[in-house]
This record gives C-alpha cells, structure tokens and sequence, in this order.
C-alpha cells in the first residue's frame, strides 16, 4: 500500500492507539495486568514507533501544496524544538497527578509544583508545539493534515484531562491544582534542576543529528 492508502492506514492506527488506550477501564486494566512505569514504557515505544511510521507515510503522499515551502519557515522548528525537547524532558521526570508522562517517584507538592506550575500537561504542549512548528515548515497537504491533528489532539487532550482528573479528585481538585496551571506562560516552581536542562540539549543534539538519516530530511534551511 502507498501514497494516501497508506497514509491513511497509518493515520488510522495512530488515532486508534491512542484512542483506545485512553478509555479509562482499558487504561486501568492494562496498567492492572503490566504495573504503571512497564505500561507507560510500552505504550510510549508503541506509539513512536506507530508515529515514525505515520511521518514516513506522510512524506510519501502525493504532493498538495498548501503552505509555501519558505526558507524562513524551516527554520521554525530549529528555534522551536529546544523547547519541545525541555518540556519533554522536564515532564517526564516528575510525579505528575493531572496528565500522563510523569515517571517521577517523589510525591507530588501542591506547594512546588515545579513545570506544573507553567502547564499541567507538558508532555501534550510539547507535542503540540512540535506539530505547529513542523506544520509550518512543511506545508503539503499530508503534513497539514497529520500536524495540524496532532496539534488539535494535544490542545483538546489538555481540556478533557483536566475535566476527568477533576471529576475523579472531587473536592480534592481546588487544592491539589492552586498553584498550577492548564498552559501559561508563568515560570516553572522550582525551576528543574540542571540535569534536565543537560539532558534537553543532548535529546536536542541527537533530534539534530539523526533526523536527517533516520526521516530523510536535513533539519537545517
């Protein structure tokens, strides 16, 4: 299968693998049967490999122009991923009990709660801001279609989150989530610690050096 039957297959196994995972008995019982760090460890290599696969089928979808391929766009997700790659990393690393991503061990501190405090969902606003960034800079119609759906799932993930994390916390919620926040611009309390900052540009580096090989495609205008 090539061309739009296959970026569509893949496109439909994306949506369905995360789809279905989301639904909160299948989550439950699969997180039951593995333990949660094993089943946040499958479902995330699952879902980047089901996503390398929908990027290759993407770019080799007939060509539909909608986004001139300018020089200047390109060099959108060169400024952007370093961010991306900060929030990945530092919303990986703590004990989230709003959104999914969180592996840290500690307990969570309403009173610190570190990159909760600028966004309860780092891990959706980094994809989000990945796929805006790479909208811009490859504007075919598959690209527009697979980027601006990631873009769309991440921001509307943010809302339904919240409201289940919500319903299920109940009186709790006010008091867990004070000081934190939906997505804002406000600085991280406490900022994360230097290792996190070392381990973005190294996952930063590697997104450089790799991209090329492994999409096909030199990162750099």
């Amino acid at each position: 299968m090539t061309g739009w039957g296959a970026f569509a297959a893949a496109l439909a196994i994306f949506l369905l693998s995360h789809a279905i995972p989301a639904r909160p008995a299948v989550r439950g019982k699969l997180i039951g049967l593995m333990g949660r760090t094993p089943y946040i460890i499958a479902y995330s290599a699952l879902s980047l490999a089901v996503l390398g696969w929908l990027i290759i089928a993407a770019a080799n979808a007939p060509y539909v122009e909608v986004i001139p391929p300018l020089t200047a766009l390109r060099w959108v997700p060169v400024l952007v991923m370093p961010v991306v790659c900060w929030l990945a990393v530092s919303g990986l690393v703590v004990n989230n009990p709003f959104s999914f991503g969180g592996l840290g061990r500690g307990p969570f501190d309403p009173e610190a709660p570190g990159i909760l405090h600028t966004t309860r969902h780092p891990i959706l606003v980094a994809m989000m801001l990945w796929a805006l960034a790479h909208l811009l800079a490859n504007g075919s119609l598959a690209h527009v279609i697979l980027f601006g759906l990631f873009a769309g799932f991440a921001w509307i993930g943010m809302a339904l989150i919240d409201r289940r994390k919500a319903r299920e916390a109940g009186p709790d919620w006010a008091h867990l989530s004070r000081n934190t926040a939906r997505l804002s611009l406000r600085a991280p309390r406490p900022w994360p610690h230097l290792w996190v900052w070392l381990v973005s540009v190294v996952a930063y580096a590697a997104l450089l050096h790799f991209h090329a090989p492994v999409i096909g495609l030199s990162p750099l205008p």
